[in-house]
């Protein structure tokens, strides 16, 4: 994918799912008996299919080059309608019984396996301390130049006290982030459950330059109040409750 990547070869779509996430993926979709290792999904689109042609062809030299195999279209269809039916059954979980959450972070391609590492065993380490068995799926969604995104999704058993059991579990897993070099979000924003870890991301000059510019365009302080940066004079703690900030 780096390669690709840098390459300029750039498909529509382009993730790749690691060991466990393609399991689950494989069970889901009916494929319990023929699918093993990392599922890597693209989908291309250009202006014909001449287009859309050589992009395949190129990627999937890249791809062949690596030991990749190809699977066909219906991995990739099978994901594409996965991808907006899998969400709803967040919910569905939740009455069971069961702790399903996401989050995501970013790093160089250098520190991509490093990190992906630490917070799954971050993540498994604290749930596991509630009693829980989790199960940790993870998934490259964006590619670029320097670096990747990773995406988590993790599934385990709801405690007495599943607020605290995920607070303990995304501050384990933020924590891991942050001395992984990684950033503390890569698109589902900072916002107050963030908040407490991204001094140590950008650093206190940071903080500066996005509350001095928070404090030019909003003066009176009426646009999502203590969402982004800790009010002056405050040291926030990661995994504590979020003070009222700019």
């Amino acid at each position: 994918m780096r390669e690709a990547t840098q390459r300029g070869i750039r498909p529509t779509v382009l993730r790749l799912s690691d060991e466990t996430e393609t399991r689950v993926h494989a069970i889901m979709g009916g494929h319990l008996t023929r699918m093993s290792g990392c599922l890597a999904v693209a989908t291309v689109e250009g202006a014909g299919s001449a287009e859309a042609e050589v992009v395949c062809a190129a990627l999937d030299g890249v791809f062949g080059a690596h030991g990749a195999k190809p699977r066909g279209e219906d991995p990739a269809r099978s994901w594409e309608r996965g991808r907006f039916s899998s969400p709803a059954l967040r919910d569905t979980l939740l009455d069971i019984g069961v702790l399903a959450e996401t989050l995501e972070t970013a790093t160089t391609w250098t520190s991509l396996l490093a990190l992906k590492s630490a917070v799954t065993a971050a993540l498994t380490a604290s749930l596991t301390a509630s009693g829980a068995k989790p199960i940790v799926l993870c998934h490259i969604s964006h590619v670029y130049p320097a670096g990747a995104s990773l995406y988590f999704t993790v599934v385990a058993a709801l405690g007495e006290d599943p607020v605290a059991q995920w607070t303990r579990a995304k501050d384990a897993a933020s924590r891991a982030i942050d001395a992984g070099g990684g950033t503390i979000t890569h698109h589902h924003a900072v916002g107050r459950d963030h908040r407490p870890y991204l001094t140590a991301e950008i650093g206190d000059l940071g903080v500066e330059i996005l509350r001095a510019v928070k404090t030019a365009v909003d003066p009176r302080g009426i646009m999502n109040p203590g969402v982004l940066v800790p009010p002056i004079g405050a040291t926030p703690t990661p995994g504590g409750p979020a003070a009222p900030g700019a």
